[in-house]
């Protein structure tokens, strides 16, 4: 196919997520024809999933500038800029008109099962970047095929939750406790999932802000419902950067969390166990144990929630050439500058289409997906991400080249938040070699107060 058919193609954009439907939306206002692909049944599925948990972020910094523009003649209208939707809001009050306003060129029930060039595998070299993409999917049970002049993969990393074990790998046992394990923050508020954990001993095992919204939601059952109780399970010790930011961070929304994981504890409501990588899940009749790797057990608990992190699928796009950093799995050029061990979300460094780029050109991961394993990634950044790409692809350099990301700093990142109590807005070794089951702040100062920022420790598990 010649250079100048292929210019004709539209560009496939894999998830109508919010970096996905930013994505379509910055290269229609290009006049570059999209087609969105989404496996779900309707916009931002991932988003709909975890739809009771509240953001951390305001409306500020939830829309993208295009978007906007693309709703602005359908009469929509930007909700309160300070407020703090939950995910359902979201969807309903933006990313769901924003799919309507995209009409056709979004395809639900359409689930991308491989990405490649025409004619070409992945060791083929000849004449390999004059040829187009190939997107397969399945849509109404058929296998299908679409042409694309490039491919910008905005499909996140909800579907791989990462596992209980330590060393990357499912612990020994954790595939066949499934039925006492959840890898989502619970919706408390559905009777059937509140039931499952009301009056039960729950493991919550994590360190980031999706762990801190669960133990502040055990905690607030556990007022309610006596004998609920939670363990929080953390493979590094406890310092002054365990709570995140605290009233120190400028998404105070996000610094709440931490100071309400905090209270679960402090209140009573749950006991944390440090340095403790877990191995193994064995039954104990209709419970299970949690056995680390130095072989010590936990006492029995009824569930699980682990919230260890997410990974990108790569599996699709196995015949295109990536460059990914071989421990985040994200760009290599932008692996750096997003390193948990050494970023917070506000941290990073401003990037686009350059740092974004693969040795297979005009293919890109963006949002949550471009970061691989690093929890650091912010809407707002997506945002930027898809504004520089979708440029690039129409051939606007000057602009593509020209990123500016202004993010909040301090604090821990990486999942959505809990704020709906408006009253909420207002160390030592990071690896603690042996497990200890402690107490945090019972008659002690707090550990983050409201003159410290906190920062990320380095070289934390």
């Amino acid at each position: 196919m010649s250079s100048a058919a292929t210019a004709e193609l539209p560009v496939v954009v894999i998830g109508a997520g919010p970096a996905g439907l930013a994505a379509a939306a910055e290269l229609t206002e290009r006049g570059v024809p999209a087609l969105v692909l989404e496996r779900g049944p309707a916009a931002a599925d991932a988003v709909r999933q975890w739809g009771h948990v509240r953001l951390f972020s305001t409306w500020a910094e939830l829309t993208d500038p295009a978007a906007e523009k693309l709703l602005a003649p359908t009469g929509w209208t930007k909700p309160d800029a300070g407020t703090y939707p939950t995910g359902a809001e979201w969807i309903a009050l933006y990313l769901r008109p924003l799919a309507d306003a995209l009409g056709d060129a979004v395809q639900y029930h359409a689930t991308v099962t491989g990405v490649s060039r025409l004619g070409r595998d992945r060791i083929v070299d000849a004449d390999r970047d004059t040829q187009p993409f190939t997107v397969d999917y399945t849509a109404d049970g058929r296998e299908q095929r679409v042409l694309a002049r490039a491919v910008i993969d905005a499909s996140g990393t909800w579907t791989l939750p990462s596992p209980a074990g330590a060393n990357g790998l499912p612990a020994l046992g954790e595939r066949t406790a499934a039925d006492r394990i959840s890898y989502r923050i619970p919706d408390l508020k559905d009777p059937a999932v509140r039931a499952r954990y009301a009056g039960k001993r729950t493991a919550v095992i994590g360190s980031g802000a999706s762990a801190f919204t669960a133990l502040a939601e055990l905690a607030a059952l556990a007022r309610e419902e006596a004998g609920t109780r939670a363990v929080w399970v953390l493979r590094r010790g406890i310092s002054g950067s365990t709570f995140g930011g605290g009233t120190a961070d400028q998404l105070p929304a996000r610094g709440a969390l931490g100071l309400a994981a905090k209270a679960a504890v402090d209140d009573g409501y749950a006991d944390a166990v440090t340095g403790f990588r877990t191995a193994a899940v064995e039954r104990d009749g209709d419970r299970i144990v949690l056995v680390g790797d130095d072989d010590r057990r936990l006492d029995p608990v009824d569930e699980a929630v682990v919230l260890t992190g997410l990974r990108p699928d790569l599996s699709f796009l196995s015949e295109l050439r990536l460059g990914l950093d071989e421990r985040l799995q994200a760009p290599a050029a932008l692996a750096p500058l997003i390193d948990p061990n050494q970023h917070s979300c506000g941290t990073v460094s401003p990037h686009g289409h350059r740092e974004l780029a693969h040795p297979e050109p005009g293919v890109y991961l963006v949002g949550m997906k471009s970061y691989g394993r690093a929890p650091t990634f912010l809407a707002m950044t997506g945002y930027e991400q898809t504004r520089s790409v979708a440029a690039a692809i129409a051939g606007d350099l000057e602009a593509a080249d020209h990123v500016e990301l202004a993010l909040p700093e301090t604090g821990v990142c990486g999942g959505a938040g809990l704020f709906d109590d408006p009253a909420a807005g207002q160390g030592g070794g990071c690896c603690a070699p042996v497990p200890q089951l402690i107490q945090i702040g019972v008659g002690t100062p707090a550990a983050v107060d409201a003159g410290q920022t906190a920062k990320p420790s380095g070289g934390c598990c």
